[in-house]
């Protein structure tokens, strides 16, 4: 997974760039909030908003409505949301059973018992910032400076889906079995991803996840 997410600033003021005829890339701290307002209530013309972190890139119909006048429309439904970001979706609890085969490692970089660690993780206010790598991988934003982990010198060849991790400022669950770098801390058995259920992915950009420990098999 790659650090270029981790390296964007904050961005006080928002900052329109085209993508093409059809796109328009929205740089603001607001981001999660300008989406959910969208969805709520579309401009006209505006066919998609795609998630990154402080980035949303607005699809629109280029018959329907110009890039300029669409930016007028975004920066005054910027003006007239909150100041500050909030959380503007849901709650998602995941079940963890705690003891991934970097759990001991994560707890001495720390400094902490493993006790006390699983404890912070649990604790943090962690939120979806965006979703990517594999369908139903969602970067979870929140975790405290002593809890970000250095990544694997050698990423493994295969994490088991349901695995439970810390990569750099993220928290995560592989959906799926696939190779990945990060430190794995547990397990959850929830299913992040299904096309037979509606929607298909448990969580969405915006939703707060708290983990909760499982007793050890």
């Amino acid at each position: 997974m790659s650090n270029a997410a981790e390296a964007t600033p904050p961005f006080e003021q928002p900052v329109f760039e085209p993508l093409g005829d059809a796109a328009l890339l929205v740089r603001t701290r607001r981001a999660q909030v300008l989406r959910a307002s969208l969805l709520a209530s579309p401009l006209p013309g505006v066919q998609e908003a795609v998630p990154a972190l402080q980035v949303l890139t607005i699809l629109f119909d280029p018959l329907r409505v110009e890039a300029s006048a669409l930016e007028v429309d975004l920066r005054a439904r910027l003006a007239s949301l909150p100041e500050q970001n909030a959380s503007v979706g849901r709650e998602v609890v995941l079940p963890v059973r705690f003891g991934g085969p970097d759990l001991a490692w994560c707890a001495a970089h720390t400094g902490l018992p493993v006790e006390a660690l699983i404890d912070a993780v649990c604790a943090a206010p962690l939120e979806v910032a965006f979703l990517g790598f594999t369908p139903g991988f969602a970067f979870l934003t929140g975790l405290p400076p002593h809890l970000q982990m250095p990544r694997l010198p050698t990423p493994r060849e295969r994490v088991p889906a349901g695995s439970v991790a810390l990569g750099g400022p993220w928290a995560g669950v592989y959906p799926q079995e696939t190779p990945g770098g990060w430190r794995l801390i547990g397990h959850t058995e929830a299913v992040l991803f299904d096309l037979r259920r509606t929607p298909p992915l448990l969580w969405q950009p915006g939703d707060r996840v708290r983990f909760t420990p499982l007793e050890p098999a």
